[in-house]
């Protein structure tokens, strides 16, 4: 019972005896069922999926680093970038020559201290690299009080809010092959990270910039926008067939993998797995 087939058929030959071949052995078997895996199958572990709600700025951060193609085949630049889902304000972002916990602590601990974030008022989600469950970084959320959640493993759309922002970045008109070196990384990075913040008109929250949306700034934003729109519907009322237009609203509540149902609210789906109640 415990020998596999061929095993079986040659200790029978050292005895002087022959039933049958190998492969009738396995015909018998299968016939009956018994061609399988003996082992106990391992068990894996089964990872809970992050559920995180945010309902303003500071709540709930997304970090990761992405590779930036280096002037010569194999060589990298590592860009980490930290991200407020709510506001999708990037909060900081560094460029290095190598992928390191230390780093990533250096950069959550100016973000952190930057932001102003009180103890126990921040979630930092992340995927599972190994900078992002260094022992040094997991030393640093816990002194300060801030909570971590990591994806699944090989679940990158449990990640989506930073898999978006590296996406908007790479796919920039003059977003270049290749880097000479790293100082052209950061000064490439330093003015995307101001136009993205500042300018991009962003269409996760209403068109607004993810800088105005932080400081709430929107909300006068959105009023001057009713205005024009109620200017416009008139003056031209025949072009607005359902009503006064208004401008759109910034979500309220941004999450990551959502319950099926949220206070019997449906979910407005946008890009992978991001939602907003609206």
């Amino acid at each position: 019972m415990d020998k596999a087939p061929a095993t079986v058929v040659a200790t029978l030959l050292d005895e002087g005896i022959y039933l049958c071949s190998t492969r009738t052995m396995y015909r018998f078997l299968a016939e009956r069922g018994e061609v399988h895996e003996r082992r106990a199958f391992s068990r894996h572990r089964c990872y809970k999926k992050p559920e995180l709600l945010a309902t303003g700025p500071n709540q709930v951060w997304s970090w990761d680093i992405t590779r930036l193609k280096g002037p010569k085949k194999w060589n990298y630049f590592y860009l980490y970038c930290v991200m407020d889902i709510f506001s999708r304000k990037v909060v900081g972002w560094k460029v290095h020559e190598r992928e390191t916990g230390l780093l990533a602590r250096h950069l959550l601990s100016e973000c952190i201290e930057q932001e102003k974030i009180q103890p126990h008022s921040l979630v930092v989600h992340s995927d599972r690299g190994s900078p992002m469950k260094s022992k040094q970084l997991s030393e640093l959320l816990t002194d300060l009080a801030v909570s971590k959640s990591f994806s699944r493993p090989s679940v990158s759309n449990d990640n989506p809010f930073s898999e978006a922002g590296f996406k908007t970045l790479k796919y920039m008109p003059d977003f270049p092959e290749r880097f000479g070196c790293v100082q052209d990384a950061r000064s490439f990075c330093r003015q995307f990270f101001a136009w993205y913040n500042h300018e991009h008109k962003h269409s996760g929250v209403g068109y607004y910039s993810p800088e105005d949306v932080h400081s709430s700034r929107y909300i006068l934003q959105k009023q001057a926008r009713d205005v024009v729109l109620q200017k416009a519907w008139e003056k031209y009322p025949e072009r607005f067939v359902k009503g006064i237009p208004k401008a759109l609203e910034v979500p309220q509540q941004v999450w990551i993998n959502p319950p099926k149902t949220t206070q019997n609210q449906p979910l407005e789906k946008e890009k992978g797995d991001i939602y907003a109640l609206v």
